[in-house]
């Protein structure tokens, strides 16, 4: 079931950048999220308005708002775990705000320091403020396939997850592979089971890549319906509570592959090229493993 299009969401200004220990500089997001703007993505996620206590890589996010250049249809998406994180995103002028649960008990107290149905009730009136607004509302399940501190998730507390954020009013929901232990037949399985709950064609892919599958993910969920995936220019990223993980598919990998398979993304791939090779020197030359990823694509 090959599709003629797909939406790719570039992730790497927000969740590439985050787990970068030195402070990447402001005007530097700036001019990245600009040149991706350019390349022709229509959904950039940009910044996250979390405590600096907890990210603060991300400290800056108001001003790199207020700073970059926005193009007409495009969505600049922040992430906003409360609803202070709500206000100072909207008084930035975020298209679409992101809330972010972990399938996975263990891994929501290591990551936001509360129980599943802690973060659910505290999503509630991040949720309805958004809705009540008129602002687009994505969720992330975190550890859908996998957990760095209970191992295996059942695939039915991803459902449960999915269910609790579509009864939010969530437009779009990602599944997400946080520590990169899926498998192709294992993400068809949570894929179908998710869209038991929500439509399949808002349903994302979220894959990272720290065994070499992400690929052969993103290929499984095009076979079942999937047409919304996310990535990360340069392969950047990775999770600061999940020790070992590696970024998200490179960007760069993802659009040979769809150009391999004859699947229209509206990017040039060329400047897309050329902001992996900007970006990896600015935060410490990271191309060889966007190159490698790239390669494997082919």
């Amino acid at each position: 079931m090959q599709p003629d299009k797909v939406k790719i969401v570039e992730v790497g200004p927000r969740d590439g950048l985050q787990n970068e220990k030195a402070l990447v500089p402001t005007e530097i997001k700036v001019a990245l999220i600009d040149q991706l703007t350019d390349a022709g993505f229509t959904n950039i996620e940009a910044a996250s308005f979390v405590s600096p206590k907890w990210v603060p890589q991300m400290a800056d996010g108001a001003e790199v708002m207020a700073r970059i250049r926005r193009r007409p249809g495009t969505l600049y998406s922040a992430l906003t775990p409360n609803i202070k994180g709500l206000d100072a995103a909207l008084a930035a002028g975020a298209d679409e705000v992101v809330i972010f649960g972990a399938a996975s008990e263990a891994f929501s107290q290591k990551n936001i320091n509360c129980s599943i149905a802690e973060s659910m009730a505290r999503f509630e009136p991040v949720a309805a403020a958004a809705k009540e607004r008129g602002i687009r509302l994505r969720a992330s399940v975190s550890c859908s396939l996998g957990c760095p501190y209970q191992g295996d998730v059942p695939v039915g507390a991803v459902v449960d997850l999915v269910r609790r954020m579509r009864e939010l009013g969530c437009d779009e929901i990602d599944i997400a592979d946080t520590i990169g232990v899926g498998t192709p037949d294992k993400v068809q399985e949570v894929m179908r089971a998710a869209s038991t709950e929500f439509p399949l064609e808002r349903l994302s892919g979220h894959f990272h890549d720290t065994y070499g599958h992400a690929l052969s993910n993103v290929r499984a969920s095009l076979e079942v319906g999937i047409r919304i995936f996310h990535s990360s220019v340069a392969g950047l990223g990775g999770c600061p509570y999940a020790k070992g993980a590696t970024g998200n598919v490179a960007t760069e990998a993802l659009l040979r592959m769809m150009q391999s398979l004859g699947v229209e993304t509206g990017i040039d791939a060329g400047k897309v090229a050329q902001i992996g090779e900007f970006i990896s020197r600015a935060v410490g030359n990271r191309g060889a493993r966007s190159t490698l990823s790239a390669n494997q694509a082919s």
